[in-house]
């Protein structure tokens, strides 16, 4: 597993050198990547049905307890077959599809085959940590493909609103992890799911954090508006990620953590309730889409609340309808969005409005299209038939994992039937919108037979999912064992006989319930205009455009923010700082006394610190009297240089070189920045009365509490002195610095951080130093904008002349 997962990152790593070498035929290479895990996946088929289950493990962080663990069980193997097949065949796919002077096409390339490896990760992952990063890597591996091309502006702000949904969502997952694996014990996937914490107190609000981070991958409600706007990506990436892989890693998390907690309460009434709503809010909204990979992506958001609702069902025959509904979907979404590239790639457009006739000049395009959206409409003899049928009947037949009484199931059955009659109107409405004759008028494009003209590379991959779909609704038993041993991984609840598998069970309720949708969706669709009409005034905004004016409303309340605060007047900030400090520590100064732990007052520890502590109070009072700024530099650093004396007179000689060395550079600092100052300080009686009393208060009651809480903060010891167990250490090991051991051995990062600081005052200063114009003379202002500024007459356009002038700017 983790020599597939390598060969991903590595084929990424190669993709750019093989598309400068090879062109798109670079596609065709790469996808033997992920046909080998498909391969992979074939070959360890027959056991794990029979209920192996292998296991690799290698330490990686052995101090946390988190482990490289990978596990390939039933769900999983199902998960690594629908990413291995569906990525094999949308490389190929990418081959025809491209053109070679393509945008970045390696780093695209790329990008697709690593995303295909951090999805297998995901999927063999046992450990949560791991599932964690895993995740991550999805969610940035996406971003890139949906922002691919950076020019157009809806490429940027969909790449933008998927990765900020998707990383708060897996934040929140990862506090909902840390949690779940500390409350277990052990952060194994598969020991969590063995011996399950109580879903309560802290185990539930992890629950909730995890639902949080899977729903909001999977865009289920409220989260679903971001996967519509993911349609400005290129079309196998919709393809791939938004119908065979990324958005099923919350489906699949669900699925996985179901077995165990699928009857908490708060587990229950969010997948339930949430599932049921997409599948109905996305389904309608589809009706009303013209752009046909919208509606595709809004039928994707509703099927993705469906799955949400069979997985996280947590019974048997749910979690069997689940699994095959999961394969189903990917193999009659997928080829439904390469058919709308297709269909765009040989005609410019993919507005349902402007397209006519593509039945009789596509004729083979079509009948994929008619195949796949069969088995979405979960028509016999279909894998979607098959799968529906499982689905209605585990539904009807709920209560055995603590559901509270028969109105949730009826309700959720009930959802999942309107659900499945729109999933019908809208598969019609794709259909005909896509291919059929429509009567003439403006706006009808059909496509010479010689443009509509489609490639092997773009027909053929589709053509093998649409049929893969086909094949196993009478095939289904031979899949059969490998669901139903994950079906049994949840707990039976008293359940009667488990569910079968198969093409045609009889004439039953969940007939029934198929046939009305069925019916109910014709009907639907041939009344799509009241049904059009109806759906714009029931309308609630769209998620995106609340996205999008959430993020503006955040904009602008910090520009007024920091409008209001950082007003460019450094008594104000100083003032903000003492003042923080005064409250900060007087609250916890009134919390815990600290006189209550302070020994005998003991004023100095001999007579020349005293006398050096006086002689710095005085300077120090001279400095808050002088008017020269010069003056008042000068005494200042002469109380940092008393401050150094001290360090000697008590024993501390590394600290007394470092202050002298920091009050040097302060002083040299305030010198230089001196030269731009007048040289004296403002009249102070020009200053109001209130400002004056305001500032000595503050910084009466700033230094005082400053020192009172310095004095308390070194006479309220609790425990005994570091200092003399240091030194026994040091001298055992043979050092004769217990200072710099200290900061090499146990605050090097601190020390590192200490020295860049310095480096970049380095900078500072010599900036200071050498900050002239070119003529010699002091810098007064800055410069003009560059396009503010003429451009001489006989100078030859620079680089310089076209700033700002890219599409960025422009966008």
């Amino acid at each position: 597993m983790l020599s597939l997962i390598l060969l991903h990152f590595a084929g990424a790593c190669c993709a750019p050198l093989l598309v400068r070498w090879l062109g798109t035929r670079a596609f065709l290479v790469l996808a033997l990547i992920p046909a080998t895990a498909l391969g992979w996946a074939a070959w360890q088929w027959e056991g794990v049905a029979a209920g192996e289950a292998p296991v690799e493990r290698w330490p990686w962080m052995p101090a946390l307890g988190v482990e490289l663990d990978l596990r390939c069980d039933a769900l999983a193997l199902l998960m690594v077959a629908v990413v291995g097949g569906v990525g094999a065949l949308v490389l190929v796919y990418c081959a025809g599809y491209f053109s070679r002077p393509a945008f970045s096409l390696g780093q695209f390339a790329g990008v697709l085959t690593a995303f295909a490896g951090a999805m297998l990760g995901l999927v063999v992952a046992d450990d949560l940590i791991v599932l964690y990063v895993m995740w991550e890597l999805t969610t940035v591996f996406s971003f890139l493909l949906i922002g691919h091309v950076p020019e157009r502006r809806p490429n940027r702000l969909a790449a933008l609103q998927a990765l900020i949904v998707t990383v708060a969502g897996g934040l929140a997952m990862l506090v909902g992890f840390v949690i779940l694996g500390e409350a277990a014990g052990t952060y194994r996937i598969s020991g969590i799911l063995a011996s399950p914490p109580p879903a309560h107190g802290g185990v539930a609000v992890a629950l909730v954090l995890i639902l949080a981070g899977a729903l909001s991958k999977s865009a289920v409600w409220p989260f679903s508006f971001w996967l519509p706007g993911a349609m400005a990506a290129p079309t196998p990436v919709s393809a791939y990620l938004h119908a065979a892989a990324m958005v099923k890693a919350g489906v699949y998390l669900v699925a996985r953590l179901a077995p165990a907690y699928a009857g908490a309460p708060p587990w229950q009434a969010t997948v339930l309730a949430l599932g049921g709503a997409t599948m109905v809010a996305a389904g309608w909204r589809a009706l009303r889409e013209k752009d046909l990979k919208r509606l595709l992506a809004y039928g994707t958001v509703s099927q993705l609340g469906f799955l949400t609702v069979l997985t996280g069902t947590g019974t048997r025959d749910a979690a069997l309808a689940g699994a095959a509904m999961l394969l189903a979907h990917a193999l009659f979404k997928a080829p439904l969005f390469l058919v709308v590239g297709i269909i765009d790639h040989a005609t410019g457009t993919r507005q349902a409005d402007r397209l006519s006739g593509l039945a009789r000049s596509m004729p083979a395009v079509c009948a994929v299209a008619v195949t796949a959206g069969a088995s979405m409409v979960a028509l016999p003899p279909m894998l979607g038939f098959a799968a529906k049928e499982a689905a209605f009947d585990a539904l009807l037949h709920t209560g055995g994992a603590g559901t509270p009484g028969p109105p949730v199931p009826a309700l959720v059955t009930a959802a999942v039937t309107a659900g499945s009659a729109l999933t019908t109107a809208y598969t019609l409405r794709f259909l005909y919108g896509a291919f059929a004759t429509k009567p003439g008028g403006d706006g009808l494009h059909a496509p010479t037979p010689m443009r509509a003209r489609t490639g092997l590379l773009l027909t053929v991959p589709a053509a093998l999912c649409a049929l893969a779909g086909a094949a196993l609704g009478p095939g289904v038993t031979v899949i059969a064992p490998l669901l139903e041993r994950h079906a049994r991984t949840v707990p039976a609840h008293g359940e009667g006989a488990p569910y079968r598998l198969a093409l045609w069970h009889g004439a039953g309720p969940a007939l029934l319930l198929s046939a009305v949708a069925w019916a109910a969706g014709v009907a639907l669709f041939l009344a799509a205009r009241s049904a059009s009409g109806l759906g714009r005034r029931l309308a609630v905004p769209e998620g995106r455009r609340v996205f999008a004016r959430t993020l503006w409303t955040l904009e602008r309340t910090a520009l007024e923010v920091t409008g209001s605060v950082q007003r460019g007047s450094l008594p104000v900030y100083l003032g903000t700082v003492l003042a923080v400090l005064i409250v900060a520590q007087s609250a916890a100064v009134i919390t815990d006394p600290p006189w209550q732990h302070t020994g005998p007052l003991r004023w100095y520890d001999s007579f020349p610190q005293l006398g050096v502590a006086v002689v710095v109070c005085t300077v120090a009072a001279l400095c808050v009297t002088a008017r020269q700024r010069m003056t008042a530099v000068v005494l200042a650093g002469v109380t940092g240089y008393g401050t150094a004396v001290l360090y000697v007179l008590h024993g501390a000689p590394d600290l007394a070189l470092t202050q002298f060395a920091v009050e040097t550079v302060s002083l040299v600092v305030f010198v230089l920045i001196l030269r731009r100052l007048p040289a004296r300080f403002p009249d102070e009686r020009r200053t109001s009365a209130l400002r004056r009393v305001t500032r000595f208060v503050t910084g009466l009651a700033a230094g005082g509490f400053a020192a009172a809480m310095t004095y308390v903060a070194g006479t309220a010891r609790v425990a005994e002195p570091a200092g003399p167990g240091l030194t026994t250490v040091t001298s055992a090991e043979g050092l004769k610095n217990v200072v710099s051991t200290t900061l090499v051995d146990l605050r090097s990062w601190d020390t590192l951080g200490e020295s860049a600081v310095l480096g970049v005052a380095a900078v500072g200063v010599t900036s200071l130093v050498f900050l002239r114009r070119r003529t010699g003379s002091p810098v007064t202002a800055w410069p003009a904008a560059p396009e503010t500024l003429p451009a001489p007459a006989t100078a030859a356009p620079g680089p310089a002349a076209h700033a700002g002038r890219g599409p960025e700017t422009r966008g």
